[in-house]
């Protein structure tokens, strides 16, 4: 047996390979330079521009291109009215910020478990957890599959409660053939450098109603309004403005949309590439029964942004954290996504308890992701597949 890189081995590369990194090539250098050397860096024609490209991408009527992932979870948020006294079911499986941003309005956020297999929110559980209090569902495209989107805005149409689908990891996905961002009230978008597309930061919303478009613009800045028709005191004057809500500064700058523009015109290319890597690892993970590959549903056509390794420990003479050590010292280096929201300190202080998702804290004690990106090389793949085999060979009973 192959000696691990952690008990003194070799490992199977010399230079590390993380689960995810930004793909940047001289046509997006090209983008951000030229905005760089024109009259506006910030509030210009570039953020116009992506948001007109967001609208072809996703199909949605309108978007607001925001400063991050982050910033549009909470525009969303306050756009759907959530405050005091409510409460809005979110999924336990994602980044913090999906359900901080309820407690920036400060409603309650109740999480929801997740399927078995799939590992997006179960919406049997949402069902579960309706209460009078309810008013809205902020559902996850866990990895970039799209959740189970007919039966949530179901459930949402049913209990008169808003939709936001925090897509984040999905830009690129379709669900039943239509692209994700135009089938929810809004939809959220990240742009981190992990990402499908990436701007370094930013993040955007989608929506199809004019009413929540023109509260997320106000929103955006500071709540400050030149459109006559919203101010109080109306002036035709070119410099007048008026604030007429408490807003936000979370403008994106124009070369971060610039980036952004020049990244979608690849999105198709980005897209097949990481489905490519998915269905190279499918074909070799599935075969191992010491590890589970993610079940996808036939609705979601999904660009993925994270490839989750679930170990089955029935069969490994290991915990998640050994694995997680003996892959990371053969120079394959991966993460955990995600620790169950109400499972941080933070949270606990806000009086949640373990216990609350079963399916999400057994997820959360067998996975890591691996590496999927769009410029990763065969050679990268095949080490990667070679480090996990080996990890495998070496704890399997």
């Amino acid at each position: 047996m192959e000696k691990l890189a952690v008990f003194g081995g070799t490992p199977v590369r010399e230079d590390k390979i993380f689960y995810g990194r930004q793909c940047i090539e001289q046509d997006d250098i090209d983008a951000v330079c030229a905005v760089l050397k024109s009259d506006y860096i910030t509030c210009g024609p570039k953020v116009a521009e992506l948001e007109k490209r967001l609208c072809e991408v996703t199909g949605a009527k309108y978007a607001v291109a925001v400063s991050n992932g982050t910033a549009a979870l909470h525009l969303a948020a306050m756009a759907a009215g959530f405050k005091a006294g409510d409460e809005v079911i979110v999924s336990a499986i994602t980044f913090a910020a999906s359900a901080n941003c309820v407690l920036y309005c400060g409603a309650k956020p109740v999480f929801a478990d997740i399927r078995h297999d799939t590992y997006n929110v179960n919406p049997d559980e949402i069902r579960k957890l309706i209460t009078p209090r309810t008013r809205g569902v902020i559902a996850v495209d866990f990895t970039g599959q799209a959740v189970e989107i007919d039966e949530i805005r179901e459930i949402c149409s049913e209990n008169n409660l808003i939709f936001i689908e925090d897509a984040a990891h999905s830009l690129g996905t379709r669900y039943n053939g239509q692209p994700v961002g135009g089938l929810a009230d809004m939809s959220c978008f990240s742009f981190h450098p992990v990402k499908t597309v990436t701007g370094g930061e930013g993040g955007a919303i989608t929506t199809n109603s004019e009413e929540l478009y023109k509260k997320l613009k106000r929103l955006r800045t500071h709540g400050i309004t030149r459109d006559q028709s919203e101010m109080v005191h109306p002036s035709d004057a070119l410099w007048y403005n008026e604030q007429i809500e408490l807003g936000f500064n979370y403008r994106m700058t124009d070369f971060q949309a610039a980036l952004i523009v020049s990244q979608l015109n690849k999105l198709e290319r980005f897209r097949n590439r990481r489905k490519e890597i998915v269905k190279i690892y499918n074909d070799v993970f599935a075969q191992m029964p010491e590890l589970y590959i993610q079940r996808e549903i036939p609705e979601s056509d999904t660009t993925r942004h994270l490839y989750i390794l679930r170990l089955n420990l029935d069969k490994l003479n290991c915990d998640r954290r050994e694995f997680f050590d003996a892959l990371y010292a053969e120079k394959t280096c991966p993460q955990v996504h995600y620790l169950p929201v109400y499972m941080h300190s933070y949270y606990e202080k806000l009086g949640y308890e373990r216990g609350l998702c079963p399916e999400a804290e057994q997820f959360y004690n067998e996975v890591m992701s691996i590496p999927l990106y769009p410029s990763m090389t065969q050679k990268d793949i095949d080490d990667v597949i070679r480090a996990v085999k080996k990890v495998v060979a070496y704890y399997k009973k």
